[in-house]
Protein backbone atom coordinates (compact mmCIF):
# COMPACT_ATOMS: atom_id res chain seq x y z
CA UNK A 1 0.00 0.00 0.00
CA UNK A 2 1.74 3.33 -0.64
CA UNK A 3 2.04 5.91 1.24
CA UNK A 4 1.19 9.56 0.42
CA UNK A 5 3.61 12.10 1.25
CA UNK A 6 2.52 14.36 3.88
CA UNK A 7 3.14 18.08 2.76
CA UNK A 8 5.11 20.28 5.12
CA UNK A 9 3.60 23.06 6.56
CA UNK A 10 5.05 25.71 4.65
CA UNK A 11 3.33 23.76 1.75
CA UNK A 12 0.29 24.20 3.28
CA UNK A 13 0.11 27.59 4.28
CA UNK A 14 -1.95 28.88 1.89
CA UNK A 15 0.05 31.98 -0.09
CA UNK A 16 -1.70 35.41 -0.30
CA UNK A 17 -2.17 36.94 -3.92
CA UNK A 18 -0.36 39.58 -4.93
CA UNK A 19 -4.17 41.09 -5.09
CA UNK A 20 -4.77 40.18 -2.19
CA UNK A 21 -1.51 41.84 -0.36
CA UNK A 22 -2.19 45.42 -2.74
CA UNK A 23 -6.27 45.38 -1.13
CA UNK A 24 -4.90 44.98 2.23
CA UNK A 25 -2.31 47.58 2.30
CA UNK A 26 -4.96 50.18 0.67
CA UNK A 27 -7.31 49.45 3.29
CA UNK A 28 -4.47 49.74 5.88
CA UNK A 29 -3.72 53.14 4.44
CA UNK A 30 -7.53 54.63 3.91
CA UNK A 31 -8.06 53.79 7.66
CA UNK A 32 -4.94 55.77 8.93
CA UNK A 33 -6.31 58.37 6.36
CA UNK A 34 -9.53 58.52 8.30
CA UNK A 35 -7.84 58.80 11.40
CA UNK A 36 -5.25 61.61 10.37
CA UNK A 37 -8.85 63.60 10.20
CA UNK A 38 -9.30 63.36 13.58
CA UNK A 39 -9.78 65.83 15.74
CA UNK A 40 -7.25 66.51 17.89
CA UNK A 41 -8.13 69.41 20.17
CA UNK A 42 -8.58 67.92 23.28
CA UNK A 43 -5.04 67.02 23.45
CA UNK A 44 -4.14 70.49 21.25
CA UNK A 45 -6.22 73.47 23.24
CA UNK A 46 -5.58 76.91 23.20
CA UNK A 47 -6.61 78.14 26.98
CA UNK A 48 -4.37 77.51 29.63
CA UNK A 49 -7.57 75.75 31.90
CA UNK A 50 -7.55 72.85 28.71
CA UNK A 51 -3.98 72.82 28.76
CA UNK A 52 -3.46 72.07 32.57
CA UNK A 53 -6.31 69.60 31.95
CA UNK A 54 -4.52 67.64 28.66
CA UNK A 55 -1.45 67.44 30.66
CA UNK A 56 -3.26 65.72 33.53
CA UNK A 57 -4.97 63.31 31.02
CA UNK A 58 -0.90 62.84 29.46
CA UNK A 59 0.77 62.46 33.14
CA UNK A 60 -2.03 60.15 34.90
CA UNK A 61 -1.91 57.55 31.63
CA UNK A 62 1.80 57.80 31.42
CA UNK A 63 1.66 57.03 35.43
CA UNK A 64 -0.72 54.07 34.74
CA UNK A 65 1.30 52.51 31.94
CA UNK A 66 4.79 52.41 34.43
CA UNK A 67 2.78 48.82 35.09
CA UNK A 68 0.85 48.35 32.14
CA UNK A 69 3.69 48.35 29.92
CA UNK A 70 6.00 46.17 31.72
CA UNK A 71 3.01 43.68 32.33
CA UNK A 72 2.72 43.03 28.61
CA UNK A 73 5.72 42.69 27.46
CA UNK A 74 6.78 40.53 30.85
CA UNK A 75 3.87 38.27 29.45
CA UNK A 76 5.16 37.77 25.67
CA UNK A 77 8.68 37.21 27.61
CA UNK A 78 7.27 34.67 29.86
CA UNK A 79 5.41 32.54 26.98
CA UNK A 80 8.48 32.94 24.76
CA UNK A 81 11.18 31.44 27.71
CA UNK A 82 8.52 29.05 29.24
CA UNK A 83 7.76 27.09 26.17
CA UNK A 84 7.10 23.25 26.12
CA UNK A 85 9.80 23.31 22.97
CA UNK A 86 12.37 25.24 25.50
CA UNK A 87 13.89 22.39 27.47
CA UNK A 88 16.65 24.79 29.36
CA UNK A 89 13.86 26.89 31.13
CA UNK A 90 14.07 25.90 34.86
CA UNK A 91 10.82 23.57 35.47
CA UNK A 92 9.53 24.10 39.12
CA UNK A 93 6.04 23.13 39.84
CA UNK A 94 6.53 23.43 43.82
CA UNK A 95 7.52 27.04 43.72
CA UNK A 96 4.86 29.24 45.25
CA UNK A 97 6.64 32.52 46.64
CA UNK A 98 9.72 35.11 45.94
CA UNK A 99 9.74 37.93 48.68
CA UNK A 100 11.62 39.90 45.94
CA UNK A 101 9.04 39.81 43.20
CA UNK A 102 6.02 40.70 46.45
CA UNK A 103 7.60 43.79 47.24
CA UNK A 104 8.20 44.86 43.64
CA UNK A 105 4.75 43.74 42.56
CA UNK A 106 2.88 45.53 45.89
CA UNK A 107 5.15 48.87 46.06
CA UNK A 108 5.19 50.09 42.13
CA UNK A 109 1.87 50.11 41.98
CA UNK A 110 1.52 51.58 45.50
CA UNK A 111 3.67 54.74 44.55
CA UNK A 112 1.56 54.93 41.42
CA UNK A 113 -1.27 55.38 43.09
CA UNK A 114 -0.20 57.87 45.44
CA UNK A 115 1.10 59.68 42.77
CA UNK A 116 -2.58 59.72 41.11
CA UNK A 117 -3.85 60.40 44.70
CA UNK A 118 -1.63 63.75 44.90
CA UNK A 119 -2.26 64.63 41.42
CA UNK A 120 -5.83 64.30 41.66
CA UNK A 121 -5.50 66.38 45.21
CA UNK A 122 -3.87 69.28 43.56
CA UNK A 123 -5.70 69.51 40.06
CA UNK A 124 -9.12 69.34 41.64
CA UNK A 125 -8.36 72.55 43.78
CA UNK A 126 -5.92 73.95 41.02
CA UNK A 127 -8.73 73.31 38.19
CA UNK A 128 -12.15 74.10 40.30
CA UNK A 129 -14.50 75.70 37.82
CA UNK A 130 -16.10 77.67 40.70
CA UNK A 131 -12.82 79.12 41.27
CA UNK A 132 -11.42 82.42 39.66
CA UNK A 133 -8.59 82.17 37.90
CA UNK A 134 -4.82 83.26 39.32
CA UNK A 135 -2.97 82.97 36.04
CA UNK A 136 -3.53 83.50 32.25
CA UNK A 137 -0.13 81.11 31.48
CA UNK A 138 2.24 79.27 32.59
CA UNK A 139 4.44 81.60 34.79
CA UNK A 140 2.08 84.73 33.50
CA UNK A 141 -0.47 85.79 37.01
CA UNK A 142 -3.35 88.10 36.39
CA UNK A 143 -2.37 91.39 36.77
CA UNK A 144 -4.54 93.17 39.15
CA UNK A 145 -6.16 95.92 37.37
CA UNK A 146 -7.43 93.16 34.93
CA UNK A 147 -11.13 92.38 35.48
CA UNK A 148 -13.05 89.32 34.20
CA UNK A 149 -15.07 89.49 31.18
CA UNK A 150 -18.70 87.93 32.72
CA UNK A 151 -20.69 86.24 29.55
CA UNK A 152 -24.20 84.56 31.33
CA UNK A 153 -24.98 81.88 29.11
CA UNK A 154 -28.46 79.64 28.51
CA UNK A 155 -28.69 76.31 27.28
CA UNK A 156 -32.03 76.39 25.02
CA UNK A 157 -33.87 73.72 22.94
CA UNK A 158 -31.59 73.59 20.97
CA UNK A 159 -29.43 76.35 20.60
CA UNK A 160 -27.07 78.80 22.98
CA UNK A 161 -27.81 82.18 23.84
CA UNK A 162 -25.04 84.38 25.57
CA UNK A 163 -25.94 87.54 27.39
CA UNK A 164 -22.91 90.33 27.95
CA UNK A 165 -24.45 92.08 30.43
CA UNK A 166 -21.24 94.65 31.23
CA UNK A 167 -21.48 95.65 27.24
CA UNK A 168 -25.48 95.53 26.83
CA UNK A 169 -25.51 93.03 23.99
CA UNK A 170 -26.31 89.42 23.08
CA UNK A 171 -26.01 86.64 20.31
CA UNK A 172 -27.48 83.09 19.31
CA UNK A 173 -24.82 80.10 18.90
CA UNK A 174 -22.12 82.61 18.38
CA UNK A 175 -19.77 83.91 21.15
CA UNK A 176 -16.46 86.39 21.00
CA UNK A 177 -13.94 86.79 23.59
CA UNK A 178 -10.55 88.97 23.09
CA UNK A 179 -7.51 86.39 23.82
CA UNK A 180 -5.77 86.58 27.18
CA UNK A 181 -8.77 88.12 29.04
CA UNK A 182 -10.15 85.80 31.62
CA UNK A 183 -13.68 85.02 30.95
CA UNK A 184 -16.22 84.49 33.93
CA UNK A 185 -19.12 82.31 33.00
CA UNK A 186 -22.31 82.18 34.42
CA UNK A 187 -23.93 78.72 33.06
CA UNK A 188 -27.74 78.13 33.38
CA UNK A 189 -30.64 76.05 31.20
CA UNK A 190 -33.81 77.02 30.30
CA UNK A 191 -35.53 73.23 30.29
CA UNK A 192 -33.45 70.46 30.39
CA UNK A 193 -29.92 68.94 31.70
CA UNK A 194 -27.36 70.07 29.18
CA UNK A 195 -23.60 70.49 29.30
CA UNK A 196 -21.36 73.86 27.99
CA UNK A 197 -17.89 72.55 26.85
CA UNK A 198 -15.75 73.92 24.65
CA UNK A 199 -12.62 71.67 24.25
CA UNK A 200 -10.27 74.39 23.24
CA UNK A 201 -11.15 76.74 26.26
CA UNK A 202 -11.97 74.11 29.20
CA UNK A 203 -13.61 71.19 30.29
CA UNK A 204 -17.54 70.66 30.17
CA UNK A 205 -19.88 71.68 32.56
CA UNK A 206 -23.46 70.94 32.84
CA UNK A 207 -26.17 73.58 32.81
CA UNK A 208 -29.03 72.99 34.96
CA UNK A 209 -32.47 75.25 35.07
CA UNK A 210 -33.55 77.00 37.99
CA UNK A 211 -29.45 76.53 38.99
CA UNK A 212 -26.51 78.97 37.93
CA UNK A 213 -23.23 77.18 37.62
CA UNK A 214 -19.83 79.26 37.60
CA UNK A 215 -16.51 78.72 34.88
CA UNK A 216 -13.06 80.54 34.24
CA UNK A 217 -11.57 80.28 31.77
CA UNK A 218 -8.85 82.13 29.54
CA UNK A 219 -8.52 81.52 26.21
CA UNK A 220 -4.56 82.04 25.33
CA UNK A 221 -4.67 81.98 21.07
CA UNK A 222 -7.05 84.24 18.44
CA UNK A 223 -9.13 81.50 16.03
CA UNK A 224 -12.22 79.92 15.58
CA UNK A 225 -12.88 77.07 17.63
CA UNK A 226 -16.30 75.08 18.45
CA UNK A 227 -18.51 74.77 21.48
CA UNK A 228 -21.73 72.46 22.01
CA UNK A 229 -23.67 70.09 24.13
CA UNK A 230 -21.70 67.28 25.86
CA UNK A 231 -25.42 65.87 27.03
CA UNK A 232 -28.42 64.29 25.08
CA UNK A 233 -30.89 66.71 25.18
CA UNK A 234 -33.85 65.21 22.73
CA UNK A 235 -33.90 65.05 18.43
CA UNK A 236 -31.98 68.59 18.18
CA UNK A 237 -28.85 67.32 20.56
CA UNK A 238 -26.21 67.14 17.32
CA UNK A 239 -27.14 70.49 16.06
CA UNK A 240 -26.50 71.74 19.40
CA UNK A 241 -23.47 73.91 18.33
CA UNK A 242 -22.07 77.30 18.16
CA UNK A 243 -18.30 79.24 17.43
CA UNK A 244 -16.61 80.39 19.89
CA UNK A 245 -14.24 83.07 18.23
CA UNK A 246 -11.39 84.28 20.18
CA UNK A 247 -10.42 87.77 19.10
CA UNK A 248 -7.81 90.09 19.02
CA UNK A 249 -8.95 93.14 21.60
CA UNK A 250 -9.23 95.43 18.75
CA UNK A 251 -11.19 92.43 16.90
CA UNK A 252 -13.74 91.70 19.46
CA UNK A 253 -14.30 95.98 19.78
CA UNK A 254 -15.33 95.35 16.08
CA UNK A 255 -17.24 92.38 17.49
CA UNK A 256 -19.68 94.24 20.02
CA UNK A 257 -19.68 97.16 17.51
CA UNK A 258 -21.35 94.75 15.38
CA UNK A 259 -23.53 93.18 18.04
CA UNK A 260 -24.64 97.06 18.98
CA UNK A 261 -25.29 97.94 15.70
CA UNK A 262 -28.50 95.00 15.40
CA UNK A 263 -31.86 96.45 15.64
CA UNK A 264 -32.93 93.30 17.49
CA UNK A 265 -33.90 93.41 21.03
CA UNK A 266 -33.41 91.06 23.64
CA UNK A 267 -36.45 91.17 26.29
CA UNK A 268 -38.70 88.81 27.40
CA UNK A 269 -40.96 88.44 24.00
CA UNK A 270 -37.88 87.93 22.47
CA UNK A 271 -36.72 85.32 24.75
CA UNK A 272 -39.79 83.22 24.76
CA UNK A 273 -39.96 82.87 21.15
CA UNK A 274 -36.30 81.99 21.47
CA UNK A 275 -37.16 79.51 24.22
CA UNK A 276 -39.22 77.67 21.59
CA UNK A 277 -37.42 74.21 20.50
CA UNK A 278 -35.74 74.92 17.42
CA UNK A 279 -33.00 73.66 15.52
CA UNK A 280 -29.99 74.79 12.98
CA UNK A 281 -30.81 78.21 13.93
CA UNK A 282 -28.71 80.64 12.18
CA UNK A 283 -26.34 83.17 14.30
CA UNK A 284 -28.46 85.94 15.60
CA UNK A 285 -26.89 89.22 17.19
CA UNK A 286 -29.04 91.74 20.08
CA UNK A 287 -27.99 95.07 20.24
CA UNK A 288 -30.47 95.81 23.41
CA UNK A 289 -30.54 93.39 26.41
CA UNK A 290 -33.53 94.14 28.90
CA UNK A 291 -32.09 94.76 32.34
CA UNK A 292 -32.67 91.89 35.07
CA UNK A 293 -33.44 89.23 32.13
CA UNK A 294 -30.79 86.88 32.95
CA UNK A 295 -31.94 86.64 36.49
CA UNK A 296 -35.67 86.36 35.22
CA UNK A 297 -34.01 83.22 33.23
CA UNK A 298 -32.60 81.76 36.29
CA UNK A 299 -35.88 82.01 38.48
CA UNK A 300 -37.26 80.87 35.91
CA UNK A 301 -40.05 83.26 35.39
CA UNK A 302 -39.49 85.09 32.60
CA UNK A 303 -43.22 84.04 31.71
CA UNK A 304 -45.65 86.43 33.00
CA UNK A 305 -47.37 84.90 36.23
CA UNK A 306 -44.72 82.59 37.00
CA UNK A 307 -42.96 82.49 40.91
CA UNK A 308 -39.57 82.76 40.94
CA UNK A 309 -37.02 80.38 41.99
CA UNK A 310 -35.81 82.77 44.80
CA UNK A 311 -39.18 83.66 46.02
CA UNK A 312 -39.99 79.65 46.16
CA UNK A 313 -36.64 79.26 48.43
CA UNK A 314 -37.92 81.98 50.51
CA UNK A 315 -41.41 80.39 51.22
CA UNK A 316 -39.52 77.16 51.64
CA UNK A 317 -37.73 78.87 54.56
CA UNK A 318 -40.64 80.44 56.08
CA UNK A 319 -41.62 76.84 57.41
CA UNK A 320 -44.17 76.79 53.47
CA UNK A 321 -47.06 78.71 52.83
CA UNK A 322 -49.85 76.35 54.35
CA UNK A 323 -53.08 76.72 53.22
CA UNK A 324 -52.22 79.44 50.91
CA UNK A 325 -49.98 76.94 48.73
CA UNK A 326 -53.04 76.77 46.88
CA UNK A 327 -52.96 80.39 45.82
CA UNK A 328 -49.48 79.54 44.11
CA UNK A 329 -50.46 76.43 41.83
CA UNK A 330 -51.09 78.04 38.78
CA UNK A 331 -47.92 80.62 39.36
CA UNK A 332 -45.94 76.63 40.10
CA UNK A 333 -46.62 75.43 36.52
CA UNK A 334 -43.59 75.35 34.26
CA UNK A 335 -43.94 74.91 30.49
CA UNK A 336 -40.00 75.57 29.92
CA UNK A 337 -40.54 73.14 26.57
CA UNK A 338 -43.70 74.77 25.48
CA UNK A 339 -45.79 71.99 25.69
CA UNK A 340 -48.91 73.31 26.08
CA UNK A 341 -48.62 75.89 23.57
CA UNK A 342 -48.26 72.88 21.22
CA UNK A 343 -44.37 73.63 20.00
CA UNK A 344 -43.11 71.26 22.48
CA UNK A 345 -40.10 68.70 21.33
CA UNK A 346 -40.39 66.09 18.85
CA UNK A 347 -41.43 62.52 19.80
CA UNK A 348 -43.20 64.28 23.78
CA UNK A 349 -46.05 61.92 24.38
CA UNK A 350 -48.75 61.72 26.89
CA UNK A 351 -48.80 62.96 29.90
CA UNK A 352 -46.15 65.39 29.09
CA UNK A 353 -47.85 67.08 26.26
CA UNK A 354 -51.59 65.80 25.74
CA UNK A 355 -50.87 63.23 23.35
CA UNK A 356 -51.76 59.88 23.34
CA UNK A 357 -49.04 57.04 23.78
CA UNK A 358 -47.87 55.51 20.80
CA UNK A 359 -49.06 52.08 21.99
CA UNK A 360 -50.73 50.57 25.15
CA UNK A 361 -48.34 47.59 25.52
CA UNK A 362 -46.12 47.70 27.98
CA UNK A 363 -42.29 47.65 27.27
CA UNK A 364 -40.68 44.18 27.19
CA UNK A 365 -39.46 43.02 30.65
CA UNK A 366 -41.28 45.72 32.80
CA UNK A 367 -44.03 44.84 35.45
CA UNK A 368 -47.01 46.90 35.73
CA UNK A 369 -47.43 48.64 38.70
CA UNK A 370 -51.06 47.33 39.49
CA UNK A 371 -51.46 44.40 37.58
CA UNK A 372 -55.13 43.13 39.43
CA UNK A 373 -56.18 46.92 38.38
CA UNK A 374 -55.17 46.84 35.18
CA UNK A 375 -55.30 44.13 32.62
CA UNK A 376 -54.39 40.92 35.19
CA UNK A 377 -51.01 41.28 34.42
CA UNK A 378 -51.30 40.16 30.78
CA UNK A 379 -49.68 42.46 28.68
CA UNK A 380 -51.91 43.03 25.90
CA UNK A 381 -52.81 45.72 23.78
CA UNK A 382 -55.80 48.27 24.59
CA UNK A 383 -57.82 50.95 23.51
CA UNK A 384 -56.87 53.51 26.39
CA UNK A 385 -54.19 54.23 28.84
CA UNK A 386 -54.49 51.77 31.76
CA UNK A 387 -53.23 52.72 35.29
CA UNK A 388 -51.03 49.42 35.18
CA UNK A 389 -48.94 51.65 32.43
CA UNK A 390 -49.08 55.01 34.68
CA UNK A 391 -50.34 56.65 32.51
CA UNK A 392 -54.42 57.09 33.66
CA UNK A 393 -57.34 54.97 34.38
CA UNK A 394 -59.59 53.25 31.78
CA UNK A 395 -61.84 56.82 30.49
CA UNK A 396 -59.99 58.77 31.75
CA UNK A 397 -59.57 62.11 29.94
CA UNK A 398 -56.26 61.81 28.23
CA UNK A 399 -55.15 65.76 29.48
CA UNK A 400 -51.70 66.95 30.63
CA UNK A 401 -51.09 65.57 33.95
CA UNK A 402 -52.47 67.35 36.74
CA UNK A 403 -50.68 70.08 39.32
CA UNK A 404 -49.80 69.00 42.23
CA UNK A 405 -51.30 70.52 45.14
CA UNK A 406 -50.09 70.86 48.95
CA UNK A 407 -53.06 69.49 50.39
CA UNK A 408 -53.21 67.81 53.43
CA UNK A 409 -54.06 63.93 53.25
CA UNK A 410 -57.46 63.10 55.11
CA UNK A 411 -56.22 59.34 55.99
CA UNK A 412 -53.24 58.10 57.45
CA UNK A 413 -51.09 55.89 54.92
CA UNK A 414 -52.28 52.32 55.56
CA UNK A 415 -48.54 51.67 56.14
Amino acid sequence: MAVLPIPSPAARRPRGSPARTFLSGALLLAVATLLGGCNMIVMNPAGDVAVQQRNLIIASTALMLLVILPVIALTFLFAWRYRASNTEATYDPDWHHSTQLEVVIWTVPLLIILALGAMTWVSTHTLDPFKPLTRLAPNKPVPADVKPMTVEVVALDWKWLFIYPELGVASLNEMAAPANVPITFKITSSSVWNTFYVPALAGMIYAMPGMQTPLHAVMNKEGEFQGLSAHYSGSGFSRMTFGFRSLSREGFDEWVAKAKASAAVLDRDAYLKLEKPSEAVPIQHFGTVENGLYAAILGMCVAPGQMCVGEMHHIDRAGGAGRESEANRERLDYDNRRAWSGHEAPGATFPASGRAPRSTVQPEGMMPRDQDKSRGGVNEPKTEPDQGQGNALPGADRAPAPAQLNNQPTERHPH
